[in-house]
């Protein structure tokens, strides 16, 4: 009865068009709101709710703290951890803020925009560009993701060896609180130093401190060339020689460095041909007919100025000759066209996809000092092999922050589903382990969910294991955000 008087009193505060519940003449309309996008969690909730308003927002928390109903923020649900589904129990709310869609605000002079937090983070990029500046935050799901879910994943991305993550972007903030309160931080300030900085609290929170609905965000000026390049190298030893060279030549006009092993590529191949044609000609043999083997190592290099186009591109020249004539690098093609960036970066982002056709593996998000990357791969990948024979390394990421995605696949001989029930546990164990040791970390840009909630309790400081509590309890004392994810 009381779950009925939570619908009732939603449906007239917000209208029933903005309370959706399960229909079975339509059993699938909700399954895109309790699904996540890897298919590895699916839950039930009561209802699925919409507001269109930070007011409205705050209505529903209210209305849900006083039904002792919990709820669960939803943007473009891309969460790569579970962290925004809900659960089984089907006593849940999902709070989607896709309704708040809105660009409120651009200062050119002030460099910044104020934007709602269901705005696509596409729709971002191209408000931006509009007003002739760069909003630089950009990953392979940005068509879908949001800036609410940016925020509270702290998202990474491919920019953030020149522009930082999500955090360094966020100026401000606008916020619901557990209690239904909305907390107006939105100061799109450089300088403010008067206390706690609340803004950085919600950042990387994962909705269980409060709901982000609006955000003040950093602008730049937009560049007036941008050219990639793909570059061919033998280890990883070379592909860090090259990042050093390639900072010390471009310096701040380097603004993407990604790295990919000849494994994702293959898969490319495999899957996606199409966004595996950007490489032709950088193969471990260019003159055997296709397909042939892709190079050991792939390096993707990023560059933006606010120079012409001939002047990056003889930067980019120069760089690229040197790494070939000292043996850095073994081959190298130029983007020479708009279409051509594109192409090469499509190649990237589309490594996912292609993992995601290949079937299930135990996926890592981890960080590690830039300069221990090799160190890194030299120690897990044999441990890994050693511990389960025939395992496939998915290896790729962003090597100017340290940031990798290495994910493993069980042998071929084994179903992908029962090596990850049976083995991820020790394939965790052995990764994070060694990455950790490193003074590394088991989520740089993903977040921690309910994927590796128990995993980052374990290794977690006490103390930190315990402040972080501290403020959940204080702030969220009836457990009415997000239940059940980033604290154990």
């Amino acid at each position: 009865m009381a779950h009925a008087e939570l619908i009732q009193a939603l449906q007239a505060a917000l209208g029933p068009h903005a309370v959706r519940q399960h229909n079975p003449s339509e059993p699938d309309a909700l399954r895109p709101y309790l699904n996540d996008w890897r298919q590895r969690y699916a839950g039930q909730a009561l209802a699925v709710v919409k507001p269109g308003s930070t007011d409205e927002v705050a209505q529903v928390v209210r209305l849900c703290a006083a039904h002792g109903v919990s709820l669960v923020p939803q943007g473009g649900n891309t969460s790569l951890v579970g962290g925004s589904v809900p659960d089984t129990s089907g006593k849940q709310i999902v709070l989607s803020l896709q309704g708040l869609n809105r660009i409120r605000d651009i200062d050119p002079a002030n460099l910044s925009m104020t934007v709602e937090a269901g705005c696509v983070l596409a729709q971002v990029q191209a408000a931006a560009d509009e007003a002739d500046l760069l909003f630089p935050l950009s990953l392979a799901a940005e068509g879908s993701c949001t800036i609410g879910g940016n925020l509270a994943t702290n998202a990474g991305g491919t920019q953030v060896l020149r522009y930082g993550t999500a955090r360094e972007l966020c100026l401000g903030i606008e916020a619901v609180t557990a209690q239904g309160e909305i907390w107006h931080g939105l100061k799109s300030l450089r300088k403010d130093n008067t206390g706690y900085d609340l803004r950085d609290l919600l950042i990387g929170s994962e909705g269980t401190l409060g709901i982000i609905t609006a955000a003040s965000l950093r602008l730049y000026p937009k560049p007036a060339s941008r050219m990639a390049a793909l570059v061919s190298v033998g280890s990883v030893e070379q592909a860090l020689a090259l990042l050093g060279l390639a900072r010390r030549q471009l310096d701040a006009h380097l603004t993407g460095f990604e790295l990919m092993h000849q494994h994702p590529l293959q898969l490319l191949a495999r899957h996606l041909p199409a966004q595996a044609k950007a490489m032709q000609g950088l193969c471990a043999d260019p003159s055997a007919p296709e397909p042939s083997t892709p190079p050991a190592w792939l390096i993707l290099i990023d560059a933006a100025s606010s120079q012409p186009d001939a002047t990056l591109s003889a930067q980019l020249e120069e760089l690229l000759s040197e790494a070939l004539a000292s043996g850095l690098a073994s081959n190298a093609l130029v983007s020479t066209s708009d279409s051509q960036y594109r192409a090469m970066w499509a190649l990237r982002e589309a490594i996912p996809l292609a993992e995601k056709a290949e079937g299930l593996m135990v996926k890592h998000d981890i960080a590690v000092p830039t300069s221990r990357v090799p160190e890194f791969l030299a120690q897990a990948l044999p441990s890994l092999h050693a511990r389960f024979p025939g395992c496939r390394v998915v290896c790729f990421g962003h090597l100017g922050d340290g940031n990798l995605h290495f994910n493993v696949q069980g042998p071929a001989t084994m179903a992908d589903r029962d090596f990850l029930a049976a083995h991820e546990h020790e394939v965790n164990k052995v990764v994070y382990d060694i990455a950790m040791a490193m003074g590394g970390t088991l989520s740089a840009e993903h977040g921690i969910g309910q994927l590796k909630r128990d995993e980052l309790a374990q290794r977690q400081d006490p103390i930190g294991r315990a402040w972080m509590r501290a403020i959940k309890q204080t702030l969220d004392p009836l457990g009415t955000l997000n239940p059940g994810r980033l604290i154990a």
